[in-house]
């Protein structure tokens, strides 16, 4: 039987022999580690490291208990470093030389944390394994850093290293989710929601890691405070209304995929639809009808009819309308019909009340199914004074992503049908 520990251990004797000289030298004078030598070298153990990692998969266990508390001794370091210059000098510190080099470290922790997190598994590291081992002494020195540091000197490889430990662990670290939430969540919302512009990695990896949450972690949503719940609600919502198209559709599957969730979790259900239900539909429309993101049309009239069936098939038992205020007998049906009519009427001073009137009916239609929906969501849209004047094939998308599919499989099929027509790379074997 081949010994693949000990061809490991020997793989990697000259990287470890580096490694093991640095810290003896760093054990006499720590200011060694800041020296930038050191840190290139660091920087090139690290990377090594994280090559060997990507090809030896879970392997790779043994290699790293053999540096991991060192370390993040070293990340800690460099975080201190990075913080007093920063205190010294104000945001200009993050373009020197010397912070440069040791957030280039820095990152190639948590580049390695990442491939080893993602290629981890049973035996050598099982879930749960690495959940207990590896995970809780990476949180205070990695998620503390973050937090506190000012935004330029943020990395986001923060948040895709959480992203990438509740994709692969999922259950396994529920409980320390409402910690990493709490240390990433409103300092990273600052810095992406200021504009449409600045941060524009930190813009993606931090959708990425709330959808990661909502669909591996989602009981953790309800265990952080109900403010934080509250800006998990309202991010998704900013992240549906971005200017750019990949981020827009991001925030559009987190709702989606969180009103899922919701509905399967009787516990936490009518609270969420008494306190954002009304709102959210809102947004959908103010989404739908702003002309700036006709190509999320499909998710959008998903998201209406999910929510619109909610309140006909009376799944929402609490009531959506301030009681003290409402009409004897006001039912949710009633009041969410005409509270729709009345903002289409003041949004869109050039419909009739018969033409919302029509529109409204079949919003509460349960009979239609989604194309039928997203048909009857189109034509209204197509009325409005906003589009008429416009190119409208983004609401098409689907139509014409199908026609296209059928006229591609029509032609291959009558090339198919001639011997020699279909290049090799073309035909499929289905022997193999």
């Amino acid at each position: 039987v081949i010994d693949r520990t000990s061809i490991l251990a020997k793989l990697m004797e000259l990287p470890n022999q580096s490694w093991r000289n640095i810290m003896d030298l760093a054990s006499k004078n720590v200011e060694s580690l800041v020296e930038p030598s050191t840190i290139k070298e660091i920087v090139k153990i690290l990377k090594t490291n994280n090559r060997v990692c990507g090809s030896v998969g879970s392997l790779f266990t043994s290699q790293l208990q053999k540096f991991f508390h060192e370390m993040l001794n070293v990340y800690k370091v460099y975080s201190e470093r990075i913080s007093a210059a920063i205190a010294q000098q104000g945001a200009i510190a993050t373009k020197m030389s010397l912070v440069r080099t040791m957030r280039s470290a820095k990152k190639e922790v948590l580049r390695l944390l990442i491939t080893f997190i993602d290629k981890s598994g049973p035996p050598e590291a099982a879930p749960q394994e690495v959940a207990q081992g590896f995970i809780p002494p990476v949180l205070d020195p990695i998620l503390g850093d973050y937090q506190r540091n000012i935004a330029g000197a943020r990395d986001p490889e923060v948040l895709h290293l959480f992203t990438t430990v509740i994709t692969k662990l999922r259950q396994n670290v529920q409980n320390d989710v409402p910690r990493v939430m709490e240390a990433v969540f409103e300092c990273t919302l600052q810095m992406i929601t200021t504009n449409f512009e600045d941060y524009p990695e930190h813009r993606i990896r931090f959708f990425e890691f709330l959808k990661s949450i909502n669909q591996y972690c989602f009981p953790a949503l309800f265990n952080i405070p109900a403010e934080h719940q509250k800006l998990v609600v309202d991010s998704v919502v900013w992240a549906m209304k971005h200017t750019e198209r990949n981020i827009a559709d991001t925030g559009l599957d987190i709702l989606n995929e969180l009103i899922q969730n919701v509905s399967k979790t009787p516990n936490v259900a009518q609270g969420f639809y008494q306190q954002f239900l009304l709102s959210l539909i809102q947004d959908v429309f103010a989404v739908m009808t702003d002309r700036l993101h006709k190509t999320g049309f499909r998710m959008q009239a998903t998201l209406l009819r999910t929510m619109f069936h909610l309140v006909v098939n009376n799944d929402v038992t609490v009531p959506l309308f301030d009681p003290s205020t409402a009409a004897p007998g006001q039912t949710n049906h009633v009041f969410l019909r005409d509270h729709i009519s009345n903002l289409l009427i003041t949004s869109f001073p050039n419909l009739t009340r018969s033409q919302v009137s029509s529109f409204v009916d079949g919003m509460f239609d349960p009979k239609l199914d989604l194309p039928s929906f997203k048909t009857h969501c189109r034509d209204f849209l197509i009325q409005l004074k906003e589009f008429s004047v416009e190119d409208n094939s983004g609401l098409f998308r689907d139509e014409a992503e199908k026609e296209a599919r059928e006229r591609e499989q029509a032609i291959m099929a009558r090339r198919s049908a001639v011997p020699g027509m279909l290049k090799p790379s073309e035909i499929v074997d289905e022997d193999l």
